[in-house]
């Protein structure tokens, strides 16, 4: 029976050249496409497939942020295996989409030769990481500790992202379920890392470096 891939991604063209490569694979079919993580996490719900391939950054009702998809997707479907397509080149939301246990991560950038390698190596069960995400491991090794120029935790990065695209310190803490205390300081941390001194050079930090 041929692998039942389902394709999520809010740009068409990406879900085209997606769908184009699983039809060059031998034994795979696209199931389904969803254009947002309410139609993803609904079909989910309700239906199954073998392989998900997924955008990080999804508009949705449901669930607009990524990290917080990828771990609903894995209490709806702990065994599924996800193929993580993404704009993002920071490191730290990198490591941390990488951490909720994806079975590949393919930067955008790296072009559809990539994705193909990914799809293979899942269809025969391996795990896979891309070029560009790789390297990016490479450049900024996993660390924690808080000082000036040390790249963010994945706490901060996240905060840092979920504030930019217009949530507030309160908001976030009840999404996330800390205090209010904890992503005021998560915040402060990171735009002390950054050099940055106030919200508008956080939004555009933001906006340049692909966390929103």
């Amino acid at each position: 029976m041929p692998l039942q891939i389902f394709v999520a991604d809010d740009h068409p063209i990406v879900r085209a050249s997606v769908r184009m490569e699983i039809l060059r694979m031998a034994d795979a079919q696209v199931v389904g496409e969803a254009s947002n993580a309410d139609e993803l996490l609904a079909f989910l719900r309700n239906d199954t497939c073998d392989l998900l391939v997924t955008d990080f950054n999804m508009p949705g009702h449901t669930e607009e942020d990524g990290l917080a998809m990828l771990d609903l997707i894995r209490q709806l479907k702990p065994k599924l295996p996800i193929v993580v397509l993404t704009m993002l080149t920071n490191p730290a939301l990198l490591r941390a989409i990488h951490d909720r246990g994806v079975t590949a991560l393919v930067i955008k950038s790296d072009g559809m030769g990539e994705l193909s390698n990914a799809l293979r190596s899942v269809a025969a069960g391996d795990r896979y990481v891309s070029a560009n995400a790789r390297q990016l491991f490479q450049m900024s090794p996993r660390r924690d500790a808080a000082a000036p120029g040390v790249p963010l935790t994945a706490r901060e990065a996240e905060v840092l992202r979920l504030f930019a695209s217009g949530r507030t310190v309160s908001e976030i803490a009840a999404q996330r379920g800390r205090s209010v205390k904890t992503i005021s300081h998560q915040k402060i941390s990171a735009m002390n890392k950054l050099g940055l001194r106030n919200d508008p050079e956080l939004y555009t930090y933001a906006h340049e470096h692909g966390l929103c």
